[in-house]
């Protein structure tokens, strides 16, 4: 199957991740292109994964009811305003990590 590429959105469960994969759709009758995303959820074995991080979704067998990706590499991190680190720490601190 074709890797995805998708942002993550959510990163409060442990080992896992919900990433929002966007596409360009032409509509059939008008002709006109539209953004249409889809989230998944994918399993993050390291929790290396912050939110706003852009990845690199590749299939796997079903790790549980929802999760069938597994995260395969970070492909651009997500940009900390320079002393605003809090918001990191306060969703890491959140979820129990």
């Amino acid at each position: 199957m074709k890797p995805l590429f998708g942002k993550i959105v959510s990163n409060k469960m442990q080992k896992s991740v919900l990433v929002e994969v966007a596409r360009i759709v032409k509509d059939p009758k008008y002709g006109k292109y539209y953004k249409k995303t889809k989230k998944f959820m994918a399993h993050d074995e390291e929790d290396t994964c912050n939110i706003g991080d852009f990845v690199r979704l590749s299939a796997t067998r079903p790790l549980s009811k929802r999760k069938r990706w597994n995260v395969e590499e970070i492909t651009r991190k997500a940009e900390v305003k320079q002393g605003d680190e809090s918001w990191v720490e306060q969703s890491k601190t959140h979820c129990g990590k």
